[in-house]
Formats: C-alpha cells, sequence, structure tokens
C-alpha cells in the first residue's frame, strides 16, 4: 500500500501541484514511501512540522510560496526521481518556556528562531545569562533573538546576526535594534546551551516571546534551549540542500 502523504495549503497554485503529484504518485512506485510532501510556503511547512512533531516520516516541502528556503523547487517532469534521489538532513527545534506576569508557564517549540520583542513603544530592557554565565548584564533594544541554524538565514539574517551552517552544533543570539550598549553585535553558543533571558522591567516595558509565530505576551522571563527529544527529518533534492542554500547565503552575505 503507498503511504506517501500529501499535505497542502490552501492556496490555487498549491491545490494545482497536489493534483499533479497525486496522479504522478498513482501511476508510480515510491521506494519509500514513508515520506509526507508538504506543499506551500516556509510558514505552512513550519506549522506541519509542529503539527507532525511526534511523526517518524520523512518532509519533503514543495514551495508554492515566494521564498521557500526550507522548501524544494516544484518540477512536474522530475518530481518522481527527485523523491527517489533526495538526501534527508535531521534538525532540532529550540524549546521556549516562558512564565507570564501571571506567572503561568507556556511551552513552545521553535524551528527557526525565539524573538523576544518590546510589546509597548518604550524599548525593552533584558538581562541573558547562558546557564549561570552572565551574557549580558542589560541590553536595552527593541529585543533579542536565539537562532537555530536552520533558521539562522530567516529572521535572524535580517537583523544582521550570524549564518550558521547546518552541522556547527551552534546557536546564535543577535540583539534587534541595539540602543545600550549600541556596539554589541550577540554571541554565538553551543546548541546545548541554556539561554535565561529575564524582563528587568516588566510593569514599565512589557514584552511578548515568540517561538517562530506563536506568541505569549507579557513575558516576565524565558529559557531557550534546544529539545533534543524532537527530531525533523527533512529531504532535499541533491543539487538544492539545504546546507548549499546556507552556504549560498553565506557566500551573499561576505559579498554584500
Amino acid at each position: 500500500m503507498n503511504r506517501v502523504q500529501i499535505i497542502s495549503d490552501k492556496n490555487q497554485r498549491s491545490l494545482k501541484i497536489k493534483s499533479v503529484i497525486q496522479k504522478k504518485i498513482n501511476q508510480n512506485k515510491i521506494k519509500n514511501s514513508n515520506i509526507i510532501i508538504v506543499i506551500g510556503g516556509d510558514g505552512f511547512m513550519l506549522q506541519t512540522l509542529k503539527k507532525n512533531r511526534k511523526s517518524k516520516k520523512f518532509f519533503y516541502g514543495i514551495n508554492s510560496g515566494s521564498y521557500g528556503f526550507l522548501m524544494n523547487k516544484f518540477s512536474s517532469k522530475n518530481i518522481i526521481s527527485n523523491l527517489h534521489k533526495a538526501r534527508m538532513i535531521t534538525i532540532f527545534p529550540l524549546e521556549m518556556i516562558v512564565k507570564n506576569k501571571k506567572n503561568q508557564i507556556k511551552k513552545h517549540i521553535a524551528i527557526n528562531e525565539v524573538s523576544i520583542l518590546r510589546q509597548s513603544r518604550q524599548a525593552a530592557s533584558l538581562s541573558i545569562y547562558n546557564g549561570s554565565h552572565q551574557v549580558i548584564k542589560k541590553l536595552v533594544s527593541d529585543g533579542i533573538l536565539v537562532s537555530t541554524p536552520a533558521g539562522s538565514t530567516a529572521y535572524n539574517l535580517s537583523v544582521h546576526g550570524p549564518i550558521l551552517s547546518l552541522n556547527s552544533k551552534r546557536l546564535s543570539i543577535s540583539p534587534i535594534s541595539p540602543f545600550r550598549p549600541r556596539r554589541w553585535k550577540g554571541k554565538i553558543v553551543s546548541d546545548k546551551s541554556k539561554i535565561n533571558i529575564k524582563n528587568l522591567d516588566s510593569k514599565k516595558r512589557p514584552i511578548s516571546a515568540v517561538a517562530d509565530n506563536i506568541e505569549v505576551r507579557n513575558a516576565k522571563n524565558i529559557i531557550v534551549k534546544t529539545n533534543q527529544k524532537i527530531r525533523f527529518n527533512l529531504l532535499y533534492d541533491r543539487n538544492r540542500s539545504l546546507q548549499k542554500k546556507i552556504k549560498i547565503e553565506q557566500l551573499r552575505k561576505e559579498t554584500t
């Protein structure tokens, strides 16, 4: 029995691609049928991965959105061949544990990044620790970003954070529009780090904590760490692997 599953968002282009792929799969035998084909953009892929976080299947993304960094390019002619030849990479998400002003605990995972953002017109005032080591005593800024290697070319790159290789075993801590200290560029830490971010003035300067696109408002304290118990197996075309895409972005950054 063919167990290839197709999950698509609802836009017209995605549904058309889904119809084409379904016909191709019905006409061909897939060697590795333990696959979920995800059709959409990066946001839809992140949403799908989180919904299937307990699944041990392989996820093959097809871009029908604008950028689609986490996705593969659709080829009607080569889709079956691409599925047969696809290479797997494994990524681990971040876990965000937030205590809000009511002392409620909220937990969410993030595949790209955890972003701490000012919630009002006033800048956030934050202290950051890596375990017992103080990273920065007081950062006044629009916020802070903790990024995985897979997410380092997304929001992290927009705030001038470093691009991390997939096998680097590192996380990036990047400030968002730092006001004090102005020249602080952030820090690269081990992916085994336990990052603790505290709001130094939660009454006057409220902040929100966002795991990819899931927001927890009025955060007092945020812990961010890699969750090694959850793994996502992603499939990429041989000539357009995620590693290759990241290397291309690194070269672009160095030449601009």
